[in-house]
């Protein structure tokens, strides 16, 4: 179904933003990467559910990545459901994400992208409409903001209540009965420049978010370190620390 747009409190600057910015802005795209990667690696048949999907960014690119892939958005904002559907062709719906509006075991795969994190969400209630509507084996992939001590203006213009370590990450997903835990932080290369930016020159309360349009060569330049990254890893590395933490786990057989 296709949400009809109405008024909705969380700002509506912001999800204008993420629509411009999310196509060609390293972060997303980065995100995207890593996405997609888990997916093809373990996303099992069947359809695939992104829980919070904004405005539709991941969505149309699984629909291209995976073009023949079943694909479905939940998102809140009903004005960002219906520009995801449309941005995507994929069936969204406008919903809580601790209230899902489909069937138990509808889902081969859930992804959830910066969602759990959001001050509009119970992040237990979210975990466990999850883990009903996934199929037994089915496959969970989160991205979480990480380390409270990165909070800054950025995560309140974009109304981020939680950020998470990767052992705080791993506690919430078993207790919710998930298991096949794997957690690894990224955004890691980065991490220096984040901490300058938000802790030292967007400090001030009244900062924007991060969400922006960069310059093309500082934006190239910021991707290719995620992409380098991702190389390293793909070698064995492991970071110790990083901007985000992705998290994969299965709903028990």
């Amino acid at each position: 179904m296709r949400a009809l747009p109405q008024a909705f409190p969380v700002d509506a600057a912001e999800y204008a933003l993420m629509d411009r910015a999310e196509a060609g802005m390293w972060w997303y795209r980065a995100l995207r990467d890593r996405a997609e990667a888990e997916l093809r690696a373990n996303g099992p048949t069947g359809p695939w559910l992104d829980c919070g999907c904004g405005t539709g960014g991941l969505l149309h690119h699984l629909s291209r990545a995976f073009p023949s892939q079943p694909l479905v958005g939940l998102e809140y904002n009903p004005a960002a459901a219906f520009r995801a559907a449309e941005k995507s062709g994929a069936v969204v719906a406008a919903g809580d994400a601790g209230r899902l509006p489909f069937a138990e075991k509808s889902f081969a795969a859930v992804a959830s992208m910066d969602v759990l994190c959001h001050a509009a969400v119970d992040q237990d209630a979210a975990l466990a409409e999850m883990h009903r509507v996934l199929r037994p084996g089915g496959l969970l992939l989160l991205n979480l903001p990480a380390f409270a001590w990165l909070h800054s203006a950025h995560d309140r213009r974009v109304h981020n209540a939680r950020r998470y370590t990767a052992s705080q990450a791993r506690a919430l997903v078993e207790a919710a009965g998930f298991e096949g835990l794997r957690t690894h932080y990224w955004n890691a290369l980065l991490l220096p420049l984040m901490v300058l930016q938000r802790k030292i020159l967007a400090r001030d309360e009244g900062a924007a978010s991060d969400v922006a349009p960069f310059p093309p060569w500082l934006d190239a330049s910021l991707y290719a370190a995620t992409r380098a990254e991702s190389a390293l890893a793909g070698l064995g590395l492991r970071y110790p620390a990083g901007g985000s933490v992705l998290v994969t786990a299965r709903r028990p057989s």
